[in-house]
Formats: C-alpha cells, structure tokens, sequence
C-alpha cells in the first residue's frame, strides 16, 4: 500500500514523475539495484537537485509549488527549505511568491552564533516547509521541531517527491503536519509504464520493494 501523501493533481503527478525520469534525477534499476546510506538495497534512486540544472524543469517545479501554497495557505510570512536538498528549489518557492527564505539545517552549528534556522525569522510568523524529496520524514520532520520551537507556526510542508512509505505517513500523522507532494511512488511507476521505461516484471520488483525497503533484495 502506497502513502501518496496529499497530490496536487494526477496529471501534476504524472507530468512530474515524466521529468523527474527524463533529466535522470530519479533511475529505476530493479536489476541493477543502489545501495543507500542507510544500507537499504533499493531498486530506485532520486536526486531532485538536478532539477536546477534544467531552467525548463526547476520553474515549472517553482510555479506548481508556489502557485499551490498560495491556494492552500494564502501568502504565509516565510519560506524555509530543509538543508541542503531543498534550498535551492525553496530560494526558487520564495522569489516567485516574493517572500523572504530561510533554510534549516540538521542541527545547529557547533561554532559562530550556532543557528540552525538560517536567516531571519520572527516569532509568531506562518512558515511553509520546502522540500525536494521525502522517504521516511525524519530529517524533514526535524526541520519542523526547530521551527515550531522558534514559536513559528508552521502551516504545512510541500514537497517535490515522496517514495510512500508507510512510516513516513505515520511520522508526519503523529507530528500533525500536512504533506503536499507534487508527484508521489505511486504514479512514478504508473507513468515509467506507461511510457514503457519499466516492463510489468519490474514493476512488480519496484512494487515489492515499496511494501517492505528496509527487507528487500534484489534476488
């Protein structure tokens, strides 16, 4: 089962996923698999900072996003992105609804005035969180937790890309905070077969591996 988070539109969705694969940010490889940080075997690796490389991709990516924060939450005070995948298309967010950005990083600096919210910031404003790619929402939620306790108020997070993990869906659940994606797993693998980049075999491979990740092998 696929936790497709909130989609802005399936044909949004799909429209993505169709970039997303043409530029190579996301690769499907269910029989050549990736090995993640984590030590997961994974069929699927995603790279959603290339889409800044490709001005075409990155303002529709922009447009979508800004123009759905506007209708969800109206003109919120600030942006912030989630360090450091995120900044970049959340600097992007930010100069289409002309608001001011920050950017949050894992934690604060060891050195200096030892921020981790970078930027300025009031208390009290409506924020809304950037991101480019979710999986099982825990660096994004840890953003979140050091918003909230600079008595922000974080309205919600909108994101590029989510893989559909059921942790994710409970992380965001327990932490009460609404995800927004633009394109999802989900309709990933229905516009990769579609366009014939993935067979049925594979997408079975590629399904499997989103019902249980942190198990699943290749052979």
């Amino acid at each position: 089962m696929y936790f497709s988070a909130m989609i802005f539109h399936k044909e949004t969705a799909k429209k993505t996923a169709e970039l997303l694969l043409q530029i190579n940010a996301i690769k499907l490889q269910p029989k050549d698999p990736f090995t993640w940080v984590s030590g997961w075997n994974s069929p699927i690796y995603c790279d959603n900072r290339v889409v800044l490389s490709y001005p075409l991709i990155r303002n529709y990516a922009r447009e979508q996003i800004g123009k759905f924060i506007e209708k969800e939450y109206g003109k919120p005070d600030v942006i912030a992105g989630v360090a450091t995948g995120a900044i970049g298309i959340g600097v992007l967010v930010a100069e289409y609804l002309g608001l001011p950005f920050v950017y949050v990083r894992p934690e604060a600096k060891k050195h200096g005035r030892k921020n981790q919210i970078e930027g300025y910031v009031e208390k009290g404003q409506n924020i809304v969180v950037v991101e480019d790619l979710i999986s099982t929402g825990k660096s994004s939620l840890n953003a979140v937790k050091a918003l909230r306790e600079a008595n922000l108020n974080v309205k919600g997070m909108v994101a590029l890309f989510t893989y559909g993990f059921k942790i994710a869906e409970d992380n965001f659940k327990k932490n009460n905070i609404a995800l927004h994606t633009l394109s999802s797993y989900e309709y990933l693998l229905e516009q990769a077969l579609e366009t014939n980049y993935i067979s049925e075999s594979e997408l079975k491979t590629l399904s499997a591996w989103n019902e249980n990740p942190s198990e699943w092998n290749a052979n």
